[in-house]
């Protein structure tokens, strides 16, 4: 089974990476969007079927937070495994999100096996079964 990613960033170098380390994490991946805030990644949401989103917070036009609020209050956006990939440290805006349905904040900068480790537990895929 191969795995729709929407990735959520401003930054189309930032994009770029986080795709570039998708591909190398060797987990079946299906298709792979990309929106530049979350306005952009709520219409991509709707219009592509995704299993996971991963998302920055900080965004002009509509943040990774808002987003997030739009997306829980959403009967099927709800439902979507949502993975922030920020630098953002603050403790009551992650525990916020955490409370909204996110999964897991991966700190920038990371490792590749940490993504597909953050990416594997909030998939549900055994750990080094989709090799």
């Amino acid at each position: 089974m191969a795995f729709n990613f929407l990735i959520v960033d401003d930054s189309g170098t930032t994009r770029k990476i986080i795709k570039k380390i998708l591909n190398l994490t060797r987990l079946p991946i299906g298709e792979i969007w990309e929106a530049g805030n979350g306005r952009e990644g709520l219409a991509q949401m709707r219009e592509h079927w995704v299993d996971l989103v991963l998302a920055d917070l900080n965004m002009p036009d509509m943040t990774g937070q808002e987003m997030i609020g739009e997306m829980a209050k959403d009967p099927l956006l709800s439902k979507l495994q949502v993975v922030v990939v920020s630098s953002e440290g603050n403790q009551s805006v992650l525990d916020s999100l955490f409370q909204q349905g996110v999964r897991e904040v991966v700190r920038i900068p990371f490792e590749p096996a940490l993504l597909r480790g953050v990416i594997e537990k909030a998939l549900g895929i055994q750990p080094g079964t989709q090799e």
